[in-house]
């Protein structure tokens, strides 16, 4: 069964244009499926997966789909929603915090293809 293209909500531009702002890294993820988050935002080696949802629609139109409710679920690192441009601010600022405590990380184990 062929799949649908991704819907992407209307606020998720500006919401990665704000953490761009703020100088975090921000891949556009929305075209992944299977439940997997809309944006990926890094700093300091720090990376959390993000799902963003329309803070103006209804509740029941900002509910996690199934595929997203499972991939939560599973996943053992860093995942969380938001849904305005504060929330973008709020996470940019955790993650850098987070980063600042644990100091620069190297995650280069040497293989090959790695580019350092």
């Amino acid at each position: 069964m062929p799949r649908r293209a991704a819907r992407v909500d209307s606020n998720q531009a500006e919401l990665v244009k704000v953490m761009r702002k703020l100088g975090a890294s921000v891949e556009i993820t929305s075209g992944a499926h299977d439940g997997f988050p809309d944006v990926v935002v890094g700093w300091g080696g720090v990376t959390v997966l993000v799902e963003v949802k329309d803070g103006d629609k209804i509740p029941s139109k900002r509910r996690l789909t199934p595929d997203q409710v499972v991939f939560h679920e599973r996943f053992k690192g860093a995942v969380t929603v938001i849904e305005t441009e504060q929330q973008a601010v709020e996470l940019v600022n955790r993650i850098r915090r987070l980063a600042g405590m644990i100091g620069p990380a190297n995650w280069n184990l040497g293989a090959v293809a790695s580019n350092g």
